[in-house]
């Protein structure tokens, strides 16, 4: 009987997620149509398929740091993994590993720092925020140990196929990383909202100590998280690193804000406990058309990053405030 209900009130929660996302399109939509109206040049197929290879590598990544946010961690190392799991590949590359090794290098990179950030945050306890900081540092710290600070050239065509390859279809060219982030949106969505392991993160982030009192391996729900991830930031840099055909120790700087921007932008709360894979999928094109709207609209780019601390704290103070009317917090 207790499980019925446990799992009627989870069918209740995926409900009101649903309507949460509804809310965040309709957001688009009309920032669409602003800039549809104010520009001439927004709805162009050109300008529309660069816009989607643009926040594919950052909304795969926000795949990963939705459900760590979900827990109520956070994951600050994002952009650093993304620099540190496409020069790996790179490197590897150049040292005539071959492509599926070379790839599979960076990918491995990407789930250890991972594990690592589970591990310190599931198995000692260590805040997440102080965690990551640290692992952040450390990954860029060694892109620039193993580089000396120089970009890795003349990657093999085998491999920028992955990020500069468009795929024709119906008179279109779809950018290959917008197939392999659509195809992550649904694995992770169907993982998230369809397996015992999403019920168990979602019941983490709720509750806690409910959860574990339950039966649940909060530990290993936390350590999963982190290293999924690294792992799915870690396609996210390798997709990133191909379509610019170098791999640079200062890649990603500063990425780790639009990822996290995405994800609470897209309806995941920081205190945990919510969000949805398609909620982060809606955030990064916001981001993503915010950026772009701006420089079409001639807003100076020094004052952009000025606008998405702006967004950011807007969408957790609406958050907070949804919360409150929900009754959810004092």
């Amino acid at each position: 009987m207790k499980n019925k209900t446990s799992t009627k009130n989870f069918g209740q929660f995926l409900k009101f997620q649903k309507f949460q996302e509804i809310g965040i399109l309709i957001v688009l939509i009309i920032l669409v149509l602003f800039l549809s109206i104010t520009t001439s040049t927004f709805l162009t197929s050109t300008n529309i398929f660069n816009i989607l290879r643009a926040f594919s590598w950052n909304a795969i990544s926000a795949f990963g740091i939705t459900m760590v946010i979900i827990t109520g961690g956070i994951d600050l190392s994002v952009g650093s993994v993304m620099a540190l799991s496409g020069l790996i590949s790179a490197m590897m590359l150049r040292a005539n590993f071959g492509d599926f090794l070379s790839i599979l290098g960076g990918l491995f990179i990407g789930a250890l720092v991972g594990f690592i950030n589970g591990f310190l945050v599931g198995k000692t306890n260590l805040p997440p925020f102080v965690a990551t900081l640290g692992t952040m540092n450390i990954a860029r710290g060694f892109c620039y140990g193993l580089t000396g600070g120089w970009p890795v050239r003349d990657l093999p065509k085998s491999f920028i196929f992955w990020g500069q390859y468009d795929i024709p279809f119906l008179g279109l060219k779809i950018p290959l990383p917008v197939v392999v982030m659509a195809v992550l949106c649904i694995l992770t969505s169907l993982f998230l909202n369809r397996t015992v392991w999403g019920y168990r993160i979602y019941a983490v982030g709720g509750n806690e100590q409910a959860a574990s009192l339950s039966g649940i391996n909060t530990k290993r729900t936390k350590i999963l998280v982190y290293t999924l991830c690294g792992f799915l930031t870690a396609i996210g840099g390798i997709l990133m690193t191909a379509r610019l055909g170098v791999a640079a120790p200062t890649a990603a700087s500063g990425y780790e804000l639009d990822i996290i921007a995405a994800a609470v932008i897209g309806g995941t709360s920081l205190t945990g406990g919510e969000g949805t894979i398609l909620g982060a999928l809606i955030g990064a094109v916001i981001m993503q058309v915010l950026r772009t709207g701006m420089v079409l609209l001639g807003f100076p780019a020094y004052w952009q990053p000025a606008a998405t601390g702006i967004i950011i704290i807007a969408a957790v103070i609406f958050d907070q405030y949804r919360k409150r009317k929900m009754g959810l917090v004092q």
